[in-house]
């Protein structure tokens, strides 16, 4: 199966464009497998309005993919900032109902801890994703559990730094934890007792590959919609209220 994919929850813009067997074994690939990132300076706003369909125009020029060839469109839905989540699915939506493409959406969360679960498939996982604010939304799985075809043990919410670092520690010596948040929040979890790989390693950023495998699994959209994973209001609504 063909799937183009892509991931606007982070500062990050992610595409991914992947053949996946559909057979007894959805890690094994075909003949294409490109990927492409955009990721604003410290300080810069994310480029998603205006970089996520020129890296989707460069992949699929890149691999010399048509549109009809494409049988699955993935789309994040994180969970991450309000208006990145907003843009990326808007995008998936228009682009599933001009090709007619089956669309589904992927945990931003999941797709994390897929790469590092292929990294480290012994040690369990924690996801975490900077939620701003002083919080994280983080999502976990037991050792040998693999994200791929298996619910988190640890369902995706939203933490103080402090109910993070109680959650690590609860996890197990060992546990590998990846994503922005967990740069963020390192000295609380490494004083938790848990492995957070070096700033540089690419298990700390979005991948829209791994979306790719997911959304092998999952089932696409009967009405065209996928809803986002907010697993909080957004500003806007917090300010009002």
């Amino acid at each position: 199966m063909r799937v183009l994919a892509f991931d606007t929850a982070t500062r990050r813009t992610a595409v991914g464009l992947r053949d996946i067997d559909t057979g007894a074994n959805v890690c094994m690939l075909g003949e294409l497998d490109l990927s492409a990132a955009d990721d604003p300076p410290d300080g810069g706003r994310p480029g998603h309005a205006q970089r996520l369909l020129s890296l989707v125009d460069e992949l699929m020029k890149g691999g010399g993919a048509g549109w009809d060839s494409i049988e699955r469109i993935a789309v994040g839905v994180g969970p991450g900032t309000f208006t990145g989540l907003r843009i990326g699915i808007a995008s998936a939506q228009a682009l599933a109902a001009a090709t007619g493409v089956p669309l589904v959406g992927v945990s931003t969360l999941r797709s994390l801890a897929l790469s590092a679960h292929d990294r480290e498939p012994t040690r369990a996982t924690l996801a975490v994703i900077d939620a701003r604010r002083g919080e994280a939304f983080v999502a976990g799985w037991a050792a040998g559990e693999d994200p791929l075809s298996v619910d988190p043990a640890i369902a995706p919410r939203v933490l103080t730094p402090e109910q993070l670092a109680a959650v690590a520690a609860a996890s197990g010596t060992g546990t590998q934890v990846v994503g922005d948040g967990a740069l963020k929040f390192r000295e609380l979890l490494e004083g938790a007792g848990v492995v957070v790989p070096d700033p540089d390693s690419p298990l700390h950023r979005v991948s829209a590959r791994e979306h790719c495998r997911l959304a092998v699994l999952a089932a696409p959209s009967t009405d065209g919609r996928i809803e986002p994973e907010y697993l909080r209001l957004p500003d806007a609504e917090l300010a009002k209220a």
